[in-house]
């Protein structure tokens, strides 16, 4: 294994998107300008960089592993929506499978053709969970259309994670609505007990919310991903902090956040050192039964 930088604990990133020039180039072209501008990102990174590259940026930060989701947002040739082709997900981590896991992508218009690829994706690429962007659909996560979905992953004992909080304006050509709310998870999570649901980019604006869900349901977490830890919201340090300690998993949904960015200011928080622990790897490890 590579040498994976100067921190005490390697971290597992249960959601980061591989950031290949093959898989930028499938992007539309709002991205270059959402990431740059909106995000403030480097150029040099928006653009794309090899697989090599991904990984050395990951081994500096300390990221042991990544997860990897074969994005689906939006219906299938929905402008300005975009597809991360399952294919190329299962050959990264063929490649690299001590370090890349893959995760697929949801939408909710597939129906059973969705369910079967789901399915297949699991038992035979071996992808360890789901991925959702109830935004780019502008459907809720307790609307009806993603239960054969959440049936599926219940069958198949994988997790799904999905987009909680505010959505962006990704292109003004096609505003999404934020349907994320997190008390929407607590008919699913009603519904389908045994389910496992991480609800990524924490919530924001309704993070006592999301924290509400995660406490209220034995089998609903909460992704750190997506926003800045420097910015996180003091109600949810806190939680991940104290009674929270078992229900949080780490993420930076790169580029969103870089690797070495959410390495460095979540140290910058002196977190405890089991939360840290159970932050950067254990919770991640527990769920998804990496061990």
């Amino acid at each position: 294994m590579a040498n994976l930088g100067s921190y005490d604990i390697q971290a597992i990133d249960v959601v980061a998107k591989l950031w290949t020039h093959d898989i930028v180039k499938l992007r539309p072209d709002w991205g270059s300008d959402f990431f740059s501008g909106k995000l403030g990102q480097d150029p040099s990174i928006v653009h794309g960089m090899t697989e090599d590259e991904y990984l050395n940026l990951m081994d500096e930060s300390g990221i042991e592993r990544a997860f990897l989701p074969a994005v689906k947002a939006g219906p299938f040739g929905h402008p300005p929506g975009y597809r991360t082709p399952i294919k190329l997900i299962a050959d990264a981590v063929r490649r690299h499978p001590d370090r890349f896991s893959g995760l697929v992508g949801i939408d909710p218009f597939e129906g059973m053709n969705g369910v079967r690829e789901l399915e297949y994706a699991v038992d035979e690429l071996g992808f360890i969970g789901a991925h959702l962007y109830p935004h780019w659909f502008e459907l809720a996560p307790d609307h009806a259309k993603y239960y054969p979905f959440y049936a599926k992953c219940v069958e198949l004992d994988v997790p799904i994670q999905m987009q909680v909080g505010q959505s962006m304006i990704y292109s003004p050509d096609l505003p999404r609505r934020s349907v994320g709310r997190p008390i929407t998870l607590d008919a699913v999570a009603c519904d389908f007990p045994e389910l496992k649901v991480i609800g990524i980019h924490i919530g924001i604006p309704w993070t006592e919310e999301m924290i509400a869900m995660a406490w209220k349901h034995k089998n609903v977490y909460i992704g750190c991903d997506a926003y800045a830890p420097r910015y996180w919201p003091p109600a949810f340090t806190h939680y991940l902090n104290t009674y929270g300690q078992d229900k949080v998993v780490f993420g930076t949904d790169f580029p969103t956040i870089t690797f070495d960015r959410a390495r460095r200011e979540i140290e910058e928080h002196n977190l405890r050192p089991d939360p840290m622990r159970k932050l950067l790897r254990d919770n991640v490890q527990r769920i998804y039964k990496l061990n």
